[in-house]
């Protein structure tokens, strides 16, 4: 699960994320680890369509390496959502949410009750396979399931003051790309209207006393968040870390490719 995540957040401490989608294998999730710096990878099932056995494995090199993890998902049903905590994701972050209520939903299926109505099983690893009485089961999930609501869509945006008070939703987590493409401002990054949108946000994050988060184009982009109060950075994805890799290398031997 998120235990440590989620404490240095209430401690107001920065946190870093790696995203992990097209290159996903457990030797990536355990060069993150070996590399140090990050507290977290999360796990693209949005775009990279992963398998449960593929989620498995990945939260299992996960916690042998020290990270914790949650995947992103399109919450569109409760299977859905539930499916990647009993694989052992310590959360979900909810993908392209247009509405509080639509956000509601997502806490409804990844909490047990009286936070929500997920159906009990505990024998899966999040219940260590059985081995954890069912109540202490539930309060340890209940307690430690991690749950991120993306802002990417101005609807969401528009009602990211009511998504943000919904209890036991722990950041808000901002996809400027969609974002500024909701708006028709796609690839805008430093628009005044995107950076309205960031700031509303972080104002609603603030009052409702939770975290927000982006993946920030740049490092100036990272700190000008930071500054506004931001406290999860995603920094860099399994396949631009390939693309800069090779591109350093070519730079190097730049000679041999001429």
């Amino acid at each position: 699960m998120c235990k440590r995540l989620k404490e240095l957040l209430s401690q107001d401490k920065l946190t870093r994320v790696y995203a992990i989608g097209q290159l996903a294998d457990p030797k990536m999730v355990e060069i993150v680890g070996m590399e140090g710096g990050f507290d977290a990878v999360w796990l693209d099932n949005e775009h990279a369509g992963l398998t449960i056995p593929q989620i498995e494995n990945l939260t299992r090199a996960a916690r042998a390496s020290g990270l914790e993890s949650f995947v992103r998902l399109a919450a569109t049903d409760y299977a859905v959502v539930m499916r990647q905590l009993e694989a052992g994701a310590g959360g979900v972050m909810a993908a392209q949410v247009r509405s509080a209520r639509e956000a509601e939903n997502v806490v409804r299926w990844a909490k047990f009750h009286p936070q929500g109505l997920r159906g009990f099983n505990g024998s899966g690893v999040d219940g260590r396979y059985g081995t954890i009485p069912p109540k202490d089961y539930v309060a340890k999930a209940n307690a430690e399931t991690f749950i991120a609501i993306q802002i990417e869509h101005v609807d969401a945006l528009n009602e990211v003051e009511k998504i943000a008070a919904i209890p036991n939703v722990d950041v808000l987590f901002i996809g400027p790309a969609d974002l500024g493409q909701s708006m028709g401002l796609l690839g805008d990054w430093n628009n005044p209207t995107i950076w309205q949108g960031i700031e509303r946000v972080a104002k609603a994050a603030r009052t409702s006393r939770i975290h927000w988060a982006i993946l920030p184009p740049t490092a100036d982009y990272a700190k000008r968040c930071v500054d506004l109060g931001c406290r999860m950075l995603s920094i860099g994805v399994d396949t631009w870390t390939v693309q800069r890799g090779i591109r350093s290398f070519k730079q190097e031997f730049a000679d041999m490719f001429r």
